[in-house]
């Protein structure tokens, strides 16, 4: 990898998202050598990933160089890779560009769509997970409404203009509010020989309730404005298969479709070579006590959606959302300089700020631990948090100036097919096409 040696010890951390990069802000300058490693070269912002997906914004909005995040610290290196195995017994990583030797080791690879072992479903559904997913889902959405133009076939044109969201969490209940919204101010001026009031917009949730790590008054109120926008709920139906065409359930119902977006689940993005017990094989998360310390290891630890801290209030872990991931990855850059000094280092103590969903124009809701509130302030207070919580003044300027123009103009420019998702069938999607 032609990483110098040093006599510093060597922190290498696996993953540039919210946990990689909240650790490597807390090492800036410190006296130890640290390698960030990537299989992409820049952060993901992923919760607006749905809005790249639905032309809001284009991709570049929510990426930020990882080079220019660690830029200007000292005995910082970056290497973009993919790390393939993990070889405890001689403390070293094996990645597709070579190998290193660690003195400390921190997995912070996140998480990845969860399919539940269905591989017809993985095959033919679409996840969104990362800015290549979400490019070919905008691609595939307006592909199928030019093919809808040209189709005769009514049940094909059905098809084309159906989309089918699986999952009820803030992923799929935010895509569905914006896939409304298109419907409703967007695609029927761009397509006026399209009866786009038949298309229809189906989110699928297999518990009773939408938002169900929300608040009940939150996930009521989310419910009603995505039904006032023409959204059809359906709760308590599981997704049992997918072909590429037809969806079957656990119950009656039936749907055909030529795009599935599954938001139904994610689970760990698990690194090879750690002893089975570190493991939670059902989620596929990483177990770590309050330090972040995996399991039966004193120098590798994990952070973020990976892992798995099992607490009195948090029995399966904390959420897979982005603020136990940035509080993590701070706590244990402090933590970790402090174990290499020989100080005693502070447990994790989970601050939880709360959650937010947005709906639409004036529509979110928030949750706070004392209050619960949705409308249009929730919409501002989420606006808020969002373009605080970007990386980079450049980044965050673009996203407000695009959400200020398109509440004004009650527009989506980024309706744009740049790279298209080609398919020869409806039975040959792949989510994984990237």
């Amino acid at each position: 990898m032609n990483i110098p040696n040093s006599a510093l010890p060597r922190i290498v951390i696996i993953g540039g998202g919210f946990a990689g990069i909240a650790m490597a802000k807390e090492l800036k300058n410190q006296k130890v050598q640290v390698v960030l490693l990537d299989k992409h070269n820049y952060h993901t912002f992923q919760p607006l990933l749905y809005q790249v997906a639905t032309g809001g914004l284009e991709a570049g909005s929510i990426a930020y160089p990882i080079r220019k995040v660690i830029q200007e610290y000292d005995n910082f290196y970056f290497r973009l890779t993919s790390v393939q195995e993990i070889d405890t017994k001689n403390k070293k990583i094996i990645a597709e560009i070579g190998e290193l030797s660690y003195d400390y080791l921190v997995i912070a690879t996140g998480s990845k769509t969860n399919y539940f072992g269905n591989k017809d479903i993985k095959r033919n559904s679409m996840a969104m997970k990362t800015i290549p997913q979400s490019l070919n889902i905008r691609s595939l959405i307006l592909e199928n409404f030019e093919q809808a133009v040209l189709t005769t076939d009514v049940a094909e044109k059905n098809s084309l203009i159906n989309f089918v969201i699986v999952g009820g969490g803030p992923t799929g209940v935010e895509l569905a509010g914006a896939l409304a919204e298109m419907k409703k101010a967007i695609l029927q001026k761009d397509y006026p020989d399209l009866d786009i009031a038949k298309m229809e917009i189906n989110l699928i949730q297999s518990g009773d309730r939408i938002l169900n790590t929300m608040s009940e008054k939150s996930s009521l109120a989310a419910e009603k404005f995505l039904v006032d926008l023409g959204v059809t709920i359906w709760k308590n139906v599981r997704v049992t298969n997918y072909d590429g065409r037809t969806i079957t359930t656990n119950s009656d119902l039936i749907f055909e479709t030529a795009t599935v977006i599954w938001t139904a689940g994610v689970q760990g993005a698990v690194v090879a070579g750690l002893d089975a017990d570190s493991l939670v094989e059902k989620v596929e998360r990483i177990c770590v006590n309050r330090f972040s310390q995996v399991k039966g290891y004193e120098d590798i630890f994990a952070v973020g959606d990976i892992a798995s801290m099992e607490t009195e209030e948090y029995p399966e872990g904390h959420p897979m959302m982005a603020q136990p991931a940035l509080q993590q990855g701070a706590l244990l850059g402090e933590n970790i300089m402090k174990l290499i000094q020989n100080k005693t280092m502070k447990p994790f103590e989970y601050n939880d700020k709360g959650s937010m969903a947005t709906i639409g124009r004036n529509k979110a809701v928030v949750d706070l631990p004392r209050y619960h509130f949705s409308g249009v302030f929730a919409w501002f207070v989420w606006m808020f948090v969002h373009l605080f919580s970007l990386i980079g003044f450049k980044n965050k300027a673009v996203v407000f100036l695009n959400w200020v123009y398109n509440y004004i103009r009650f527009d989506r420019e980024g309706r744009l097919i740049i790279r298209p998702y080609k398919k020869k069938s409806f039975t040959a999607f792949t989510s994984d096409e990237v």
